[in-house]
């Protein structure tokens, strides 16, 4: 799904037609960090709580969801994770991206599927509710194929997404569930943050992404990975979310993680508080010792500690 030219231009390498998704920066044991002398970064810092990303998606990814602190300690005692950790996420947005992320509060999905003709998928809605709704058609109970089809007859948005996830995963009952999401789209520097529950999924562009330090990820579907929808209803939150995006800011607080991303300007000096990471928009990641300061050249992204804690 990586978008083969997004992050080589941001590393200043050539393409090599190959897909680019991630860069990360962090501690986390599948991509771990060094110094630039090779020392291992968590040889400096420990096991760092958060992974710092340059996300670049051509594909969608996969609609998905993840625990809360409690949920993932109590599912890695049972071996439905692996790790007993939270995995919050925020999106900061390079370019025009667009996800689906949480449910659309359901007076709109009601006009959006009376206009698309999906009768049957708005009479579970209006009867009994988005979670309802959602289980129907993961679990079978509710035929996607007509609204599927009633999608192919329509040039809205939300339509026009679902005919093409279709293309890509056919007869994957996701793809309509996908109706009662919020599509949004974001500008370069507006974000999306993601807490526990939080059904998502990253359609496409390229953005800075700051998470929990976890693997916990559930998938209900658009995949070819597994997909466990008796744990995905266990943890998905189906309460209406009517506003997804955050107010444009210069920070935007992660506090499930317990760290922030800080837009840092050229020529503004910055103080790390404790041990921070950043990245630049000419593609340099670096880390900042605690007390250590910087003035960047370029734009920079920088990971503090947060002034708030969920």
């Amino acid at each position: 799904w990586g978008d083969p030219l997004f992050i080589p231009r941001l590393l200043g390498v050539e393409p090599d037609g190959r897909p680019w998704a991630e860069l990360w920066l962090g501690t986390h044991p599948i991509g771990p960090a060094h110094l630039a002398d090779g020392t291992p970064l968590a040889d400096v810092t420990g096991e760092l709580p958060y992974l710092l990303k340059v996300l670049a998606a051509a594909q969608p990814l996969s609609l998905q969801t993840h625990p809360d602190a409690e949920q993932a300690r109590e599912g890695h005692a049972r071996g439905e994770f692996p790790d007993p950790h939270p995995k919050p996420e925020l999106l900061c947005a390079l370019t025009p991206v667009e996800a689906l992320c949480g449910v659309r509060p359901p007076a709109a999905t009601l006009e959006l599927l009376d206009e698309l003709g999906a009768a049957e998928l708005r009479e579970v809605l209006a009867s009994d509710g988005p979670r309802a709704a959602f289980e129907a058609l993961l679990r079978g109970r509710l035929d996607p194929a007509p609204i599927v089809a009633a999608c192919h007859r329509s040039n809205r948005r939300e339509a026009r997404w679902v005919t093409r996830l279709d293309e890509l995963h056919p007869g994957d009952p996701s793809v309509a569930a996908t109706l009662l999401l919020n599509l949004v789209r974001l500008r370069a520097g507006e974000a999306l943050r993601l807490d526990a529950g939080t059904l998502h999924a990253y359609l496409e562009g390229a953005g800075i992404e700051l998470m929990g330090a976890s693997d916990n990820v559930v998938r209900a579907g658009l995949t070819s990975k597994p997909v466990d929808v008796e744990l995905l209803l266990r943890i998905a939150d189906t309460d209406p979310l009517p506003d997804p995006k955050l107010a444009v800011a210069a920070r935007y607080e992660l506090p499930a993680a317990g760290v922030a991303l800080q837009r840092v300007d050229p020529g503004h000096e910055h103080a790390a508080v404790g041990h921070e990471l950043a990245i630049d928009m000419n593609g340099q990641g670096w880390y900042a010792a605690p007390g250590e300061t910087f003035v960047p050249q370029t734009e920079t992204y920088v990971v503090t500690a947060s002034s708030t804690r969920s």
